[in-house]
Order: C-alpha cells, then structure tokens, then sequence
C-alpha cells in the first residue's frame, strides 16, 4: 500500500500533500524537519489521507490534489474540520 497524505503548518496555516509508502515514518520525518520543503513549516499536523494499491496511483492522486479541482475537493472534504 501506499499513501497519498495531506500536512497542514500549524506555523502558517499551508498545506502539503505528498505520498508515501510507509506513512508514519514519513511523517515522523516530516515532524523531525528532514524533510526539506516543510523543515521550516514546522510543527505539522496530518489532516487527511488515502490508501492506494500502488506508487502509480498514489503519485497521481497527488498529482490531482495539488492541482486546483484536487484543492476544490479538499477545502469541501475537510469543510467541517477547517472551520472548527
């Protein structure tokens, strides 16, 4: 399996969406700041998330959600959990 994911700062209120295999260690990184697109963002929360059956599908669906219609359907998704 792998995991399409979405972080959000709790710096700067942004969000990153990327893709792993083995999600908690990859996000454990990301709270370390190895990760060098979100190392300044810190502290990172996981806000949402999706299994896929392989590394092709899983780098589509990021590819999907960081473009504007995959934005559109996050902001509706995450709706009630964005505003309180």
């Amino acid at each position: 399996m792998y995991y399409t994911y979405v972080l959000q700062s709790e710096k700067d209120g942004n969000f990153y969406v990327g893709f792993a295999k083995d999600l908690k260690l990859r996000f454990e990184k990301h709270s370390k700041g190895q990760v060098e697109s979100t190392k300044d963002r810190r502290p990172l929360k996981l806000i949402y998330y999706e299994a896929c059956l392989n590394r092709n599908d899983a780098t589509k669906r990021e590819k999907y959600l960081k473009s504007f219609h995959g934005r559109m359907f996050l902001k509706n998704r995450l709706k009630s959990y964005l505003t309180g």
